[in-house]
């Protein structure tokens, strides 16, 4: 099933594309901050995150019913699935730390269970994580009924479609699937947007008993967090946000923000195949010679010729690229996938002789990894049901992103973006076609679009990875920049988002939360693990 996408690109190629891009009406600003809406408190019942394991007898779950309308505060409901992990000492309980992973679409509920922050955050807060709306157990946006019906549909999908028939059928099954998500999603589908996340997660913090809320947002969590900050500028007492989006851009031109996001990949493969030979053989396996010229002929190769292992599994350039973008975003990942890339070169240059002398050497095998698409990340699917996964991705972006409403133009940006992308620009620019013929446009009372400049009391803390594939290093900075009070740390290394990957931060993150101390800025940290350590 092909539906990976960089879990989601001209500079304007043409003036026309500009023109486009920008015709979405833009939304009025958030309605006035206010305290008045008063709401029922959270009623939460102890239950038990993994049943195969004995219950710790200190989480607890609730489904939080919100307004599906906003308009309609009395109407139709939507329920929120909420879990907390209360908080160790309940002597020094400052509040709730409320959690989301990002996506759009990833599932934040289990996140009550992380092990990511230091032992006195977990003392002092109750960890709260939750199901956006649309997402997983929160009344999940469905535009199928069942998997063999999303599969006939996702199957005439190609990931990175070159050839006329690649394309032409692409475009002809993402038609299918925004016409079936118009049929099957119901109501929901027209109040997705990131505007009414944020009303939600406001009653949230309400029902939880806290007067100001903690939050703590990753990738795509981070818009949710600098709108909070800017539609309840006095309701915020501690905010993290970790991998940021760019507001501005994202809100105002999607098709620009995604042409980043594919320059944002790039650089960090620039990174990954730079460290890779700097950390030389064995400890990465695709050190030897001229990294980026082996990467890019793999590339190029399987651009017209899917290359077919020894274990009968093809690698084909949807795969490739899925799987690379997927070792980006985690450091723990890119060891092997230089393993796999030298088992790939091997493969196609049909060198087994000459790379069992090379320190290099690597068993043919390992190139099978590159042969399947990469996961979806954060999605958590609910088996008992008959389709078993959501369409919370899509429902988020289409009402968030402005594109051009005439999918025929994604040839045209694929092709302009790849000159400046080769490895990623045509990926992401097929992200874009489903919001071209999205059934449900955003309304304009239901898209936040800044401004982004109201101050809160307390400074914003904002962390950006040098090399973020998913939200490159510049978005970071232009956060920090468009919110009125806020301080950047940045981290150097080759990884999507970076709380719990380095003490440093950790110490940072903690002072921040408990005691409300911002970072000093200007910090460059390092992480503590190397993506290409030295051999046991």
């Amino acid at each position: 099933m092909v539906r990976i996408r960089i879990s989601t690109i001209a500079v304007a190629f043409t003036s026309a594309l500009v023109m486009l891009a920008g015709t979405t009406a833009t939304a009025s600003a958030a309605p006035a901050e206010s305290s008045a809406d008063k709401v029922a408190p959270v009623t939460w019942t102890p239950c038990n995150p993994d049943p195969t394991k004995p219950d710790p007898l200190i989480y607890d779950c609730a489904v939080y019913p919100v307004p599906l309308d906003y308009a309609k505060p009395d109407g139709e409901k939507v329920g929120i699935a909420m879990m907390r992990r209360r908080a160790g000492d309940p002597s020094k309980r400052i509040g709730s730390l409320f959690l989301n992973p990002g996506g759009p679409g990833g599932s934040g509920y289990l996140w009550a269970t992380t092990t990511r922050f230091e032992p006195r955050v977990m003392q002092s807060f109750d960890l709260v994580g939750f199901d956006p709306r649309g997402v997983a157990r929160s009344n999940p946006l469905k535009c199928f009924t069942s998997n063999e019906e999303a599969n006939a549909v996702f199957d005439r999908m190609t990931g990175v479609p070159v050839t006329p028939t690649e394309i032409s059928g692409t475009l002809a099954a993402t038609k299918d699937y925004t016409d079936a998500c118009g049929r099957n999603a119901g109501e929901l589908i027209k109040h997705m947007s990131t505007m009414n996340v944020v009303r939600d997660l406001d009653r949230m913090r309400q029902a939880v008993g806290d007067a100001k809320l903690t939050y703590a947002g990753f990738s795509y969590g981070t818009l949710i967090g600098a709108t909070y900050a800017n539609m309840y500028p006095s309701k915020v007492r501690a905010l993290i946000i970790d991998g940021n989006v760019d507001p501005q851009l994202r809100l105002a031109n999607g098709l620009e923000y995604d042409r980043e996001r594919a320059n944002g990949f790039e650089l960090a493969l620039d990174a990954f195949l730079s460290r890779c030979h700097a950390a030389g053989a064995p400890r990465c396996a695709f050190a030897e010679g001229d990294t980026r010229a082996k990467f890019d002929a793999i590339r190029d190769h399987l651009r017209t010729d899917p290359v077919t292992l020894p274990d009968g599994s093809t690698v084909t350039l949807s795969t490739f690229t899925s799987q690379v973008a997927n070792a980006l975003y985690a450091q723990s990942r890119q060891a092997p996938l230089a393993r796999s890339l030298q088992a790939l070169d091997q493969a196609i240059n049909a060198q087994p002789a000459l790379a069992a002398k090379s320190a290099q050497a690597v068993e043919p095998n390992e190139a099978s990894a590159l042969a399947v698409l990469a996961p979806n990340a954060l999605r958590e699917a609910l088996p008992e049901t008959p389709y078993t996964s959501d369409d919370s991705y899509y429902g988020v972006n289409c009402q968030d992103k402005p594109y051009p409403s005439n999918p025929k133009l994604f040839p045209l940006i694929a092709r302009a973006w790849e000159l400046g992308a080769p490895t990623f620009g045509r990926y992401q620019a097929f992200d874009g076609p489903a919001c071209s013929t999205w059934p449900a446009p955003a309304r304009q009372m239901e898209r936040f679009t800044g401004p982004w400049n109201k101050r809160t009391a307390n400074p914003i803390m904002v962390i950006g990875n040098l090399y973020d594939p998913a939200t490159q290093y510049k978005f970071a900075q232009n956060m920090q920049r468009e919110l009125n009070n806020a301080v950047l740390v940045s981290v150097d290394v080759v990884e999507h988002c970076a709380i719990g990957r380095s003490k440093a931060l950790s110490a940072l993150v903690t002072s921040y939360l408990v005691d409300q101390i911002a970072p000093k800025p200007g910090q460059l940290l390092k992480p503590d693990a190397d993506a290409f350590p030295m051999p046991a």
